[in-house]
């Protein structure tokens, strides 16, 4: 539980710094001179460099573990947050952060594994990934409003200045904490590696891409390509309302505004992730009714419904705080332990493309119909896809499951 212990505080000092841009990165970027497309385009392209990191990612963390990966990416983020702050030029920004967006892309897919290994019981495993999802929600809350204050104070070249030196600090942190989780080669492996082959033969190398989705024959248990469509929904959902937020009516009076509504979203999944006895539930069950409740809510500020923003908002949360973890939780029951890296790999390839499209689609329709029926309309058949569970994971002793 130490790791586990270190890898939290680790992923909320992180989750702190790269939240903390949310209410400060559209600003900054128009204070550059950009224009509200440039800084669509600049939302999404950091996403789009996060798939080749992804591709990456899966492999090279079954094969050396997680813990390079977490320590390199945290300590490449940080450096290019602090060369964030030295930006006079929109394009120079965008640079930058497709730099960004490809480092950071190693961060996730190790993470989450190295929390998957620590327990080979499917309840303990839905409780480790539902306390990512509370220590990633805890500094949701508070960062957005942090770096606001921090951008009315000191600046925007003075915030993403200090946030780039915290996350080179915690990297090296994180080299001193966290615990090599890469597994010793077995004798057939070390031979293999000793001799004159090193690399594994082109059917096999092509097999092994394809098992990276879940359909090649190292594969105990593939993962449906369908499951897929859900968390690119869901990011494609997320990243129309962080390009909105900031754009909108009450965001625009001052940063700090701007920043406390990004936080009544983590609020709203802090609720949710704080109701434990929900992981009682099948993780099919829970991650189907947080997409509804999510797809609805994005239709009520589609069709301008009553409700206030503020409680909009925190709904919001509440629905994501209940998809997330159930998500992540269904992913391992559809995969194995020896391909954890691959599969959250995957998962944050399809993160990668909604986010991408997410602020893309958003700038680009905005002037004609409200950007929430895009999410809406991509978020109810990604759920009503979504696939169960291929084989019933064994039942835990004294703790029947609730459907």
């Amino acid at each position: 539980m130490r790791t586990a212990v270190w890898l939290y505080v680790f992923l909320f000092v992180a989750v702190f710094d790269l939240h903390a841009q949310y209410p400060v990165l559209s600003p900054f970027a128009l204070s550059l001179g950009a224009t509200p497309a440039f800084v669509g385009l600049m939302m999404g392209v950091y996403s789009l460099t996060h798939l080749p990191g992804n591709l990456i990612a899966g492999p090279l963390v079954d094969r050396f573990g997680g813990k390079p990966f977490v320590v390199g990416s945290l300590v490449a983020a940080g450096v290019c947050l602090w060369l964030q702050s030295r930006v006079a030029e929109p394009w120079q920004l965008l640079a930058v952060r497709a730099v960004a967006g490809f480092v950071i892309a190693f961060l996730s897919p190790a993470c989450l594994a190295m929390l998957a290994k620590l327990s080979a019981d499917r309840f303990a495993q839905g409780k480790l990934m539902a306390g990512n999802g509370l220590v990633h929600t805890l500094a949701a809350v508070v960062s957005p409003a942090a770096g606001a204050m921090l951008a009315a104070r000191f600046g925007f070249e003075g915030t993403f200045a200090a946030l780039g030196l915290a996350l080179v600090g915690i990297g090296v942190l994180a080299a001193l904490g966290i615990p090599s989780d890469a597994k010793p080669p077995s004798p057939g492996q070390e031979e293999a590696l000793g001799g004159r082959r090193k690399f594994p033969e082109p059917r096999r190398r092509i097999e092994s891409f394809r098992g990276f989705f879940g359909n090649g024959p190292e594969r105990a248990r593939g993962v449906p390509p369908l499951f897929y469509l859900t968390p690119a929904a869901l990011a494609c959902s997320q990243g129309i309302l962080y390009f909105e937020l900031p754009l909108s009516e009450a965001a625009r009076r001052s940063l700090e505004t701007s920043g406390a509504l990004f936080s009544l979203v983590s609020v709203g999944a802090f609720v949710s992730l704080a109701l434990l006895f929900l992981n009682r539930y099948s993780p099919y069950a829970r991650a189907a009714a947080g997409g509804v409740a999510l797809a609805l809510t994005f239709y009520g500020m589609a069709i301008d419904w009553p409700v206030p923003l503020a409680p909009t908002l925190v709904l919001i949360g509440m629905a994501k705080g209940v998809l997330w973890p159930a998500m992540t939780t269904h992913l391992l029951v559809l995969t194995d332990e020896r391909h954890y890296g691959r599969a959250f790999a995957a998962l944050s390839v399809a993160s990668s493309v909604g986010a991408f499209v997410g602020p893309l689609a958003a700038a680009n329709v905005r002037d004609d119909v409200s950007p929430f029926w895009v999410a809406f309309l991509l978020l109810l058949p990604a759920i009503a896809l979504l696939p169960g569970a291929r084989r019933a994971a064994p039942p835990i002793a004294g703790l029947p499951e609730k459907m």
